[in-house]
């Protein structure tokens, strides 16, 4: 197939520093608002912009914006959200959830994946670089949402319905999974967002030694 050049869509216009500093993960989306097919050609376009192995481009991008589709993989997210708790802490329920875990405000999305208006599902071709080609996309994908007002999060599946939604989708088996994106306008607010100091999570020179702005 040959390759396409594209010019940077007018939508685009927010500051880099802008998207990059006010993103943040949302989980309760407006399923009255609509995501239009010519915002989702923008962000997958912003998708294939991204660096990549080689320009190998072995991601691939499902979109789901069936109404009954999304309510049934719906049913399969919450299913696989509370798989993996109760791989790894035993929980089965938000009663299980101690006070002040962190996993509190995620476990919205467990109920909420239902209501999104898109779902977009990352895998790739086989490849020995697939997940480091693949991510730099997803960034993209993300950060040109935000610029349009559009919210979205990066959450994954468990194996237990893997199979599943791969056969609801038609999906070959080769295809390599890598996360799952819902996306549609907020119910809530765009950052600011609270991190750990860059200087408590960056070694300079040698590990373990402070950065300049210490």
């Amino acid at each position: 197939m040959d390759m396409v050049r594209l010019d940077p869509p007018a939508e685009l216009t927010m500051p880099i520093g802008e998207a990059m500093f006010s993103q943040r993960a949302m989980r309760r989306m407006d399923p009255s608002r609509p995501v239009t097919d010519e915002q989702l050609e923008i962000v997958l376009n912003a998708a294939s912009k991204a660096p990549n192995g080689g320009n190998a481009q072995p991601a691939r991008y499902l979109v789901i914006r069936e109404r009954a589709a999304i309510e049934e993989f719906g049913k399969l997210y919450f299913e696989a959200w509370w798989a993996k708790r109760r791989d790894a802490y035993g929980w089965t329920s938000k009663a299980d959830i101690p006070e002040g875990s962190v996993y509190r405000l995620p476990a919205l999305l467990a109920d909420e994946m239902v209501n999104a208006p898109v779902v977009i599902l990352v895998y790739s071709e086989p490849s020995g670089v697939a997940a480091s080609s693949t991510f730099p996309g997803v960034q993209n994908l993300l950060l040109s949402a935000r610029a349009m007002g559009i919210g979205s999060v990066l959450t994954t599946l468990h194996p237990q319905v893997m199979d599943r939604v791969n056969a609801m989708f038609d999906v070959p088996e080769e295809m390599v999974f890598h996360c799952c994106i819902p996306l549609g306008y907020p119910r809530g607010n765009f950052g600011p967002t609270s991190r750990l100091p860059t200087s408590a999570t960056t070694s300079w020179g040698h590990w373990g030694e402070a950065p300049p702005w210490k």
